[in-house]
């Protein structure tokens, strides 16, 4: 039994899901390669010195073996991807925001509330008193909610911001990948060889996975690191999770919510930094259902 702002909350995905018009085809506009699931070697035990080791490694090959690349010519894509080479991402080291890289946070802005997935979020969120009906000063609010630095877990200095962590991905202490929740970014670091994709991830309450869906929970190494576990969609497009997290992040107390939509009931994982910021959030695929 879904609690009543799951089920409001849900109808609202649905309607965002429906309308996003960038979102790619699996199997024609991309193909993954799942191969094996993932050992639990790499889990959990940071003392393990040896961690790094590729024993575990149950996939050879990358995960991804084929994106039309034409579609990151799209202004939402295009905007997006200028953004991931911006950031210093290891936590600690203070990020130095240089006006080119402000003008390019609104230019991704800017491109993404003229899509149908912002435009209905927007909607919504003005109905619930949530976002100023302004389109303005509701880029403004986005703008603050993932793009202001904030200093991290162990940090002194401004070093981090939602949208470095949920779409760029950082590392502590050079060894463990935290954040790093976006199909983009892993495709474009799997291409320049910094990513080794190790396999899928399951648990014994999580369904398989499917090359044919958009949500995958994978393990990888990202430069140095390893990130043991991760959720991502793939194939959905910029301003989807923009518009679903954002969503989430201003409806909900909850760091948890469950949504259901198209093929998949999911769990959004939403954790707020001091109720301003977003400090990361990700999809966890909770079971495949068959949509009314």
């Amino acid at each position: 039994m879904m609690i009543e702002s799951d089920r409001e909350l849900s109808a609202m995905v649905q309607e965002i899901w429906d309308n996003d018009v960038n979102r790619l085809k699996p199997g024609e506009d991309y193909r993954i390669s799942l191969q094996g699931k993932a050992g639990d070697s790499m889990g959990g035990n940071d003392n393990n010195e040896n961690n790094d080791n590729d024993s575990s490694d149950r996939a050879g090959r990358p995960l991804f073996t084929f994106v039309n690349e034409n579609i990151f010519k799209k202004e939402t894509f295009s905007a997006f991807i200028s953004l991931l080479d911006n950031y210093e991402s290891d936590t600690g080291e203070p990020e130095i925001v240089t006006p080119e890289e402000v003008a390019e946070n609104h230019r991704f802005l800017d491109a993404i509330v003229q899509t149908p997935t912002m435009k209905i979020a927007h909607k919504y969120l003005v109905e619930k008193q949530l976002s100023p009906r302004d389109e303005t000063e509701f880029k403004e609010q986005l703008y603050r909610i993932w793009f202001e630095l904030y200093a991290r877990r162990g940090s002194s200095r401004p070093d981090s911001s939602g949208f470095e962590h949920v779409f760029v991905g950082e590392t502590r202490g050079r060894r463990t990948v935290i954040g790093f929740h976006n199909w983009i970014q892993l495709y474009l670091q799997e291409k320049l060889g910094h990513i080794d994709y190790k396999g899928y991830t399951v648990t014994a309450n999580s369904p398989q996975p499917d090359e044919n869906k958009h949500i995958l929970a994978l393990q990888f190494s990202w430069k140095d690191g390893i990130k043991p576990k991760g959720s991502i969609f793939i194939g959905v497009s910029p301003e989807f999770e923009f518009a679903l997290y954002t969503l989430c992040f201003l409806t909900s107390p909850n760091e948890r919510v469950k949504v259901q939509f198209s093929f998949y009931d999911v769990e959004i994982v939403c954790h707020h930094y001091n109720q301003k910021h977003i400090g990361t959030t990700y999809p966890v695929l909770l079971r495949y259902r068959n949509p009314q």
